[in-house]
């Protein structure tokens, strides 16, 4: 059950999170990065894709281990990042990693990481001394590989049985609501699959669904979200825009990075699009992962204006993308809008959702645990609409079914070592291990803690709400930038930056009480008409309004840069 797993993580020991998909596991790491930031013990939360990693608001493992687009590192390269002060300041600050969707990495990637933390800790036991959690389902998609290999999966890799990991097998299930499903994908878990579950699967077939809404489309090649991608597209009547990427570097290093990454070399798109965003950017408010709709383009930048699905309006600017060489110099650059169409996904792509309907295509499978995977993102089968079937959508890795029962055999062992502990012994041990990583174990100002963070919670509602929302809801209560700032934890250029992204937005919005006196103002604004009538084309940025610098000079440095920010607002 959770709350067993949850005191077996408490004991600061490595472990292994597993369980069939609805099980909670990403329920359960939420309440254990409570339970630390509520003792001041902050976890690094990765994961191998950037939607896994949306998932806990983390980052994926490239990204965090500073791989650029590598799965395997030499001692070179090892020597070169240890150089990097940046890395040694970040892996001096992780005590406790927590790493999801542990199926979709690689042995190579596994050891990657286990070497990479050894040398930055300088401590050669596992992954340098730091507790690891892998939380992830075996029976789900593993790692995407370009050739054929006899060692595919996290747990075939020497670091990882050095991490002598306790394991957790999640049993309760969460995400689905009705027997019928979890019987089917119970009997894919054991690799036989009875014909009663195909017949109700087969009267799932083209069902028209009881919803008022277009449902999430589910297909297992990328040609095929394409083709229904644009012809969605296709079937909108407004304008069409075209955005094309910009590059520097040499043909050859860009190819890494279109082959690297989700960024597209053109996209077309139009008012009323489905899309998905594909980077992360949480001072905008959006991170991999993140869906809306194209309401507009900025008349003045061309570039759409996407209203989320929870209902936060962005205005898009251009996201880089990048590779670096050994020395961290940028050899390469993409610039690109962050969107894909997105009435249609793969079902790589899915793992980890939990949608209310979808329609999954599985006559094309071609990898094991695909089509449970698809089926497992449904909470009712009265929510399938299947298109089609083939021999291998039922089918899960043999490998995985002959390891299933070693590693509910290792929870159960588990299991019965934690209940053997008396309640007040655990919590002693639970206490020792918070204070040898430098957390609070006093009750009052553990209290205090889990306070403040309720109340975060409760500022930023969603996973992904903008940062310039989280400004705006202060607004009324504050009165200087400085306090916005303070009580934001942001400095004062940041949170004009908000106010400034919040005046476009909402052009009645009342900032007056932040301005600058009015001979201040007054000033500013005779220094901005004398730039525009000069019109010196260097003192306007791209999007035509006048870059900071030249108001700068024209008041002789005598009002500030943040006077003339939130003037200009």
């Amino acid at each position: 059950m959770q709350n067993t797993a949850l005191n077996i993580l408490k004991t600061g020991n490595n472990v292994f999170i597993t369980g069939s998909a609805g099980t909670g596991k990403t329920y359960l790491l939420n309440q254990f990065t409570f339970y630390l930031k509520s003792r001041k013990i902050i976890p690094t939360i990765v994961a191998p894709t950037g939607i896994a990693a949306s998932h806990l608001q983390g980052q994926t493992i490239h990204s965090f281990f500073s791989l650029g687009i590598r799965d395997t590192i030499d001692d070179y390269y090892i020597e070169s990042l240890l150089q990097k002060k940046y890395l040694q300041t970040r892996f001096s600050k992780l005590k406790i990693l927590i790493i999801d969707e542990i199926s979709m990495v690689s042995p190579e990637m596994f050891s990657a990481m286990d070497k990479i933390l050894r040398a930055f800790k300088k401590n050669d036991t596992p992954f340098g001394g730091v507790q690891t959690i892998l939380s992830g389902d075996f029976f789900q998609l593993p790692p995407i590989s370009k050739i054929a290999k006899d060692k595919r999966f996290a747990w075939q890799s020497s670091s990882w049985k050095e991490l002598e990991l306790k394991t957790c097998y999640l049993e309760e299930k969460f995400r689905q609501d009705d027997n019928v499903l979890i019987s089917i994908l119970d009997e894919i878990r054991s690799g036989n699959v009875s014909s009663n579950s195909y017949d109700i699967l087969n009267s799932r077939h083209h069902k028209d669904l009881d919803i008022d809404f277009t449902p999430t489309k589910l297909y297992t090649h990328n040609i095929d979200v394409d083709r229904i991608n644009n012809d969605e597209l296709s079937k909108i009547k407004n304008p069409a825009h075209l955005f094309k990427y910009k590059s520097e570097g040499t043909a050859k290093n860009i190819e890494k990075i279109f082959k690297s990454s989700l960024v597209l070399e053109e996209i077309t798109l139009k008012k009323d699009a489905v899309v998905m965003f594909i980077k992360n950017n949480h001072e905008q408010g959006y991170i991999n992962g993140t869906t809306g709709v194209v309401v507009d383009f900025d008349k003045e930048t061309g570039l759409p204006i996407v209203k989320t699905s929870y209902g936060s309006l962005i205005k898009l600017g251009l996201e880089d993308w990048s590779i670096e060489n050994d020395n961290g110099n940028i050899v390469a650059k993409v610039s690109q809008i962050p969107l894909k169409l997105a009435w249609a996904i793969t079902i790589h792509k899915s793992q980890g959702m939990t949608l209310d309907s979808a329609e999954i295509d599985l006559s094309k499978t071609f990898e094991v645990g695909q089509g449970y995977v698809a089926l497992s993102r449904i909470k009712n089968i009265d929510g399938l609409r299947l298109m089609g079937l083939n021999d291998t959508a039922l089918t899960v890795d043999p490998l995985i079914l002959h390891i299933d029962d070693r590693i509910k055999a290792a929870s159960q062992k588990t299991r019965d070592e934690i209940s053997a502990l008396l309640s007040e012994n655990l919590e002693k041990i639970f206490d020792s291990y918070i204070q040898s990583i430098d957390g609070i174990t006093d009750i009052s100002k553990i209290k205090e803690q889990e306070t403040i963070l309720k109340s975060e919670k409760k500022i930023v509602a969603k996973s992904a709400t903008p940062t310039y929302i989280q400004t705006k809801e202060l607004i009324e209560s504050c009165s200087s930038i400085a306090e916005l700032a303070e009580k934001r934890g942001m400095s004062k250029g940041t949170i004009i930056k908000h106010l400034s992204i919040l005046k476009e937005q909402e052009t009645d919005i009342n900032l007056d009480k932040f301005m600058p006196d009015v001979a201040t103002l007054d000033l500013i604004n005779d220094a901005v008409t004398k730039i525009k009538e000069k019109n010196n084309k260097d003192d306007f940025s791209e999007d035509g309004k006048p870059r900071l610098k030249p108001i700068f000079e024209a008041l002789n440095a005598k009002v500030q840069y943040d006077d003339i920010r939130i003037a200009l607002c």
